[in-house]
């Protein structure tokens, strides 16, 4: 069994893709050979979350900035994480990582893989990371993690073209230890045909956890009655117009068509909405656009629970890219 070390945890989307053994709209991802055995998480929610769905595994609530990698030196096969996208305060020179928020984040990961030495590392990250600081943060994370001893990859993928229901591009990370003789070769799109969002939502059972429905005032509910399937506030009669800039706000899904970006915040307008009945989404519809299994359970409040789904990597979309980690340690 192969040993994972998981930072930036969240709810464990990633790690759940490396532990398959689920099932999720009506497919068998069958058991792999990895086992969380630590995590580090800010959220308390998410840790909870986390020791929920993950009893082996565990569970460190704490700030990764604020924590020493040699406290928690291993024998780990796999490290994991999420670290935020990049922004230096000094563009193009390596010490404006120190001074910027998620450049410290960044380094934190870079610093567990300096330490851990895992024999593969993926982390991922969002599409703006590639054209952050007009490319140079991309390639600062490129030489730092090369200078650690990896052979770097680094993908740009979209999870419809892994089985989940959700136009989500994202940016993978993949580091092979040079002592390593295999190397990593990204796997094939499984879906030749999107899912859509009326496929993923087939056979909810009322009564599963997390499928809480939220009341709308009634003002909203006359607002998504006017909106048509994929449409947004752009539609609205001029009685019923509201001031907005972003194209998510009173988003309807398309039943016809994968969902767009499933997001973890934002107020009023950005909760993602039916594409029939005239309400917003139950969190469980979400954890189904982000490819988790029914069996999955999320720990919090409305607002928590969706912050965890809208910040996972989809553990369906992850799945095949863990099975080819796999071959290349095995």
């Amino acid at each position: 069994m192969y040993k994972i070390f998981s930072t930036f945890t969240g709810a464990g989307g990633l790690d759940l893709g490396f532990h398959g053994g689920f099932s999720y709209l009506g497919k068998e991802f069958p058991t792999l050979n990895f086992q969380t055995v630590k995590a580090i998480e800010l959220n308390p929610f998410a840790c909870k979350t986390a020791e929920r769905n993950f009893s082996d595994c565990e569970v460190v609530e704490a700030d990764i900035i604020e924590v020493d990698p040699k406290d928690f030196s291993g024998n780990y096969d796999v490290l994991l994480g999420g670290f935020p996208c990049v922004s230096f305060s000094v563009v193009g020179k390596r010490e404006g990582i120190k001074d910027d928020k998620n450049g410290k984040l960044y380094e934190s990961f870079a610093r567990f893989v300096e330490e851990l030495k895992p024999k593969v590392f993926l982390a991922e990250n969002v599409k703006g990371i590639l054209s952050a600081n007009k490319g140079k943060a991309i390639e600062v994370i490129r030489k730092r993690f090369e200078d650690t001893g990896y052979k770097l990859q680094v993908h740009l993928v979209n999870f419809a073209n892994y089985g989940v229901p959700q136009l989500r591009e994202r940016v993978l990370f993949i580091g092979v230890r040079k002592d390593i003789e295999k190397d990593f070769v990204m796997p094939e799109p499984t879906q030749k045909k999107h899912i859509t969002s009326m496929e993923a939502f087939q056979n909810i059972d009322t009564s599963c956890e997390n499928h809480n429905f939220m009341k709308s005032m009634p003002k909203t509910i006359k607002m998504l009655q006017a909106i048509p399937e994929g449409g947004n506030f752009k539609d609205l009669p001029p009685e019923l117009s509201v001031k907005a800039m972003m194209s998510n706000i009173y988003r309807k899904l398309d039943r016809t068509k994968p969902a767009y970006t499933v997001i973890a915040n934002g107020g009023g307008g950005t909760w993602g909405y039916h594409y029939e009945e005239p309400r917003p989404l139950t969190n469980r519809e979400r954890a189904r656009l982000q490819g988790f299994p029914d069996s999955f359970k999320f720990e919090g409040s409305n607002s928590e629970v969706r912050k965890q789904i809208g910040n996972a990597v989809p553990p369906v979309g992850i799945y095949e890219v863990a099975k080819e980690i796999e071959r290349v340690l095995g």
